[in-house]
């Protein structure tokens, strides 16, 4: 039983709102009057609700209104998991559109292995990041492009609690939130075209679409091999950024997916798709996928995996330079690396911290002794570096100068 003084109700309550969202959790419309109340069963008997049902009032004019809704939410907060991941977020905010990323775990139900679940969180809020900067344009690789509207749009968003059974990250977008296509506007509350504020349902509509033609040529590579869909879905929202978010809610998974549950209030968009899985086979291929999409094709672009063994960040906020020692023959043992997005620099942090394998891709140059890629992001986390046998030629003293251990010392750091 819950305590009923620790539960947050809402100041008002739309009794139809309330209503479709009991209807779409499964409840049962069993009887009432007409315009006065509503009575409804729960889709499985409890304990809370053996001999009960909620009488649910519609008469917002009536003197007994405001009791009588308090009444009906204290009783449905008694069952605290469907209160709070279901009811309670919905009923906050005038209307949300719902984004869930799932992601099966072998853990007791309920939970997941720590590093798995931040990975999911940050997957999440990439795939919502990549999706928004497509609906300011196509890009093969935005880098930084697009990157304050995206985080602009991520502001109207709302976190949810993860739900049981396989661990679930639930994103509430409002869709009658506007989000303000350059920097100089206020927090808008409503979308206004002429005051340069885009639709949060049409940004999140261009998530939808980035997420499903990359989940399209998923499937056309299982069946053909070929990675044409990806190099023909940029126009749909195809992006570098998109599959790494992908990759990153795939791999090391039983099986996730992604599904969107867009708000009754607002008619939902009919040539989209609203649910997507994913399997363990899709981490190559979106890989791959992203290497290409990355390629700057007018310059050598080179993808390393290996251990990172130095880490310079000289101002906050700037994208910061690692070194990594490669793990595979070639004819680059260490290379320093300039990142083109900061936020990627705490993927390296980890990896070093936890001695994982780096992948790592960019525009490779040499300068003096040194080999630096260049525009570089980081593909993935690949795994322990125990888990590679060090490549047998040897490194000549002097072939390639060790890091510095100042950052005074890295040039162009500043």
């Amino acid at each position: 039983m819950t305590n009923m003084s620790s539960v947050t109700l809402p100041a008002r309550v739309d009794p139809g709102k309330l209503s479709t969202l009991l209807e779409e959790a499964g409840w049962q419309r069993i009887g009432g009057r007409r315009g006065i109340y509503s009575r409804y069963s729960p889709p499985t008997l409890t304990d809370a609700w053996q001999n009960t049902s909620l009488m649910l009032p519609l008469d917002e004019d009536a003197p007994e209104f405001s009791d009588a809704m308090r009444s009906a939410l204290l009783q449905l907060s008694q069952d605290r998991d469907f209160w709070i991941r279901s009811i309670y977020p919905r009923l906050i905010v005038d209307a949300s559109d719902e984004f869930k990323f799932r992601k099966e775990s072998s853990a007791p139900s309920g939970f997941i292995a720590w590093k798995s679940g931040e990975r999911l969180v940050e997957s999440a809020r990439r795939t919502l990041v990549a999706g928004a900067k497509s609906y300011m344009g196509p890009g093969r690789h935005f880098v930084n492009k697009h990157g304050r509207f995206a985080h602009r749009y991520l502001d109207q968003i709302l976190m949810g609690q993860s739900a049981p059974g396989s661990y679930i990250i639930t994103a509430y977008a409002p869709p009658n939130g506007g989000v303000p296509l350059t920097g100089s506007a206020d927090s808008p509350t409503f979308a206004v075209p002429e005051l340069g504020l885009a639709s949060v349902r049409d940004v999140s509509q261009a998530v939808v679409k980035a997420v499903q033609a990359t989940v399209e040529a998923l499937d056309h590579y299982h069946t053909s091999g070929s990675f044409s869909g990806f190099e023909s879905g940029v126009i749909d929202g195809i992006s570098y950024e998109m599959t790494n978010a992908i990759l990153g809610i795939a791999e090391n998974s039983d099986g996730a997916d992604i599904s969107v549950d867009w708000d009754p209030a607002i008619p939902s968009p009919t040539a989209l798709e609203s649910h997507f899985e994913f399997q363990g086979s899709d981490v190559s291929p979106l890989s791959q996928a992203a290497i290409r999409l990355a390629a700057d094709r007018s310059s050598e672009i080179t993808t390393l995996t290996g251990r990172v063994h130095l880490l310079a960040k000289k101002q906050a906020g700037s994208p910061g330079v690692f070194g990594i020692e490669s793990l595979s023959q070639g004819r680059v043992k260490k290379v320093r690396v300039r990142l083109s997005d900061e936020e990627e620099y705490h993927e390296a942090v980890r990896a070093h911290e936890e001695d994982l394998a780096l992948e790592v891709s960019g525009r490779l140059e040499k300068e003096g002794n040194l080999s630096w890629l260049y525009d570089a992001t980081v593909m993935r986390i690949v795994g322990p570096i125990s888990d590679f046998s060090r490549p047998s030629r040897p490194v000549m003293d002097g072939q390639f100068s060790l890091f510095a251990d100042t950052e005074s010392e890295v040039p162009g750091s500043s």
